[in-house]
């Protein structure tokens, strides 16, 4: 017997799956959840063998909240999105349920999912998924952070500045700061271009946060923050910052 949890915000999503699922046999579904946040406490605290998992979810979708799961259970997407189950599931032979689907093409993945449950592989093909989907996201509006058993969301506004530790992220707000493990390139690409600029090899700032800039030595700057930290700033990092300012 299979256990398995579902997360996915649509009731009738649910019901429809727990309807199939009985015709089936052999899942024993021993938590529900309908977000993201409940998701990943039941997962912690129930260990399940599989997941059902809605793909576009507010607050936390799915590939945010995989993300943050340090052992991954098998995983069995379930999406109304035909180009998420293009460009990702497919090619990493992840299973995906495109909705509405019937009984027997929910029995296919059901095998599928048990025979990829035996095989090593299985859990790098899903890492690998999770990761090239999270580099090809458009640009961000809110991230997610793990703090013990808790999720924080971080939304763009809150930001101060963000600073590298080595393979992680340190993200400064006016709340307290966050890590994460990300590179500093990632939120470069993925943050809106003229709100955060990278002006240091080890910073990006919020340009609406940014005080003043003065020279600090030859061909090197210092700008303070509104909330008083000072930042270095190379001589690369001035011109971008001068190009989305325009002084």
């Amino acid at each position: 017997m299979i256990r398995a949890i579902i997360i996915d915000d649509e009731p009738l999503a649910r019901v429809h799956l727990h309807s199939h699922l009985k015709l089936i046999g052999g899942v024993d579904i021993v938590g529900e959840y309908e977000n993201g946040f409940d998701g990943l406490k039941g997962i912690a605290l129930l260990k399940p063998d599989l997941i059902f998992l809605d793909v576009q979810m507010p607050k936390l979708n799915g590939f945010e909240m995989l993300e943050l799961i340090d052992d991954l259970p098998s995983v069995i997407f379930t999406t109304a999105y035909n180009e998420y189950a293009v460009k990702a599931f497919e090619q990493n032979a992840v299973d995906y349920l495109l909705k509405p689907y019937s009984a027997d093409r929910l029995r296919i993945a059901l095998e599928r999912a048990s025979d990829l449950m035996q095989k090593p592989e299985a859990k790098k093909r899903l890492e690998s998924m999770i990761h090239q989907t999270h580099e090809q996201a458009d640009v961000l509006e809110r991230i997610a952070v793990k703090i013990g058993i808790r999720i924080k969301i971080i939304y763009l506004q809150e930001i101060d500045y963000i600073e590298a530790q080595d393979d992680y992220v340190m993200i400064h707000t006016h709340e307290g700061k966050y890590l994460k493990q990300n590179t500093m390139k990632y939120f470069e690409d993925h943050l809106p271009v003229k709100s955060f600029v990278r002006v240091h090899r080890s910073y990006i700032v919020r340009t609406d946060n940014v005080a003043q800039i003065e020279l600090y030595e030859k061909d090197s700057y210092q700008l303070k923050l509104k909330s008083g930290n000072p930042i270095p700033v190379s001589k690369s990092g001035y011109s971008r910052l001068r190009d989305v300012l325009q002084f």
